[in-house]
């Protein structure tokens, strides 16, 4: 990608955080109502307002567009380039009040994330950033985190994985578990080296993670799919098993530790 065209799309990824605030701003955090989808997933009216400006001011022709909020007509296969955006990830902590939610939007190409924007509009917090240019936090430049080995470390688990007993099996892991709701949130923290790493064990959308992966390979940090191969967006089917994220010197030890989990699954399968 040519460098002012980089610049053009975070410049709409930055403008689009600013529309989504705006709309935001009119939504009360635990005092919505909520809709609840097939999967029991629950969707509220501020997830389809987002949806609406996040569109309107991302989208240009040529490019394709995959959204949680909207009926995927996989018209988006015949594009070289896409967004991939979650309108709101984390609705279940926006309904409940907890200030772990985010608008997450990510370009790719070829099916590499190669930009990226999150924004918790509770915590006015805001990532942004691309694999040319790096990646900043409100505004300043941020890095993967760099720790050489997993002892002390800071791992974000997925609140609702450590609520079903998930993440039992890491009592005596020698890191810090720390839950946190949205996956986009957690990818996005490691990015800018607030945490170590994050993984996840059961399967995501390709809108829940392609932002926050984003993010984290443009901060020099690590990605990998649970099962060890590399994250491909764009996908007919939009899924993946579970993703891991790290810094760059963690990877090998935690890819190692995680191994036990993936063969377990597998033989679940």
């Amino acid at each position: 990608m040519h460098s002012h065209s980089h610049l053009d799309v975070l410049d709409r990824i930055n403008t689009a955080i600013e529309e989504a605030k705006l709309v935001f701003a009119k939504y009360s955090s635990g005092v919505i109502a909520a809709e609840y989808k097939a999967a029991h997933d629950p969707v509220t009216k501020a997830d389809k307002e987002l949806d609406a400006v996040l569109r309107k001011t991302l989208l240009r022709e040529g490019e394709g567009w995959l959204s949680e909020e909207r009926t995927d007509d996989l018209s988006r296969l015949g594009y070289e380039r896409v967004w991939i955006v979650d309108p709101l990830d984390g609705t279940r902590e926006f309904i409940a009040g907890i200030p772990e939610f985010c608008f997450s939007i990510a370009y790719v190409e070829g099916g590499k994330p190669i930009a990226g924007g999150i924004c918790n509009p509770a915590t006015n917090e805001v990532f942004v950033g691309s694999l040319q240019t790096g990646v900043t936090y409100n505004g300043r430049a941020v890095h993967a985190s760099q720790r050489q080995e997993l002892s002390g470390a800071l791992v974000l688990a997925s609140r609702s994985e450590t609520s079903r007993g998930e993440w039992e099996q890491f009592q005596k892991a020698p890191f810090k578990v720390q839950a946190v709701g949205s996956v986009a949130y957690k990818l996005a923290r490691v990015a800018a080296g607030l945490a170590d790493a994050t993984f996840t064990l059961s399967p995501k959308h390709e809108w829940d993670i392609a932002g926050g992966a984003a993010l984290v390979l443009s901060a020099g940090g690590h990605i990998q799919l649970l099962d060890g191969s590399e994250l491909i967006c764009n996908c007919r089917q939009p899924i993946v098993s579970g993703l891991i994220a790290c810094g760059p010197l963690l990877k090998d030890e935690l890819t190692k530790l995680l191994a036990s989990h993936v063969a377990i699954t597998r033989a679940q399968a």
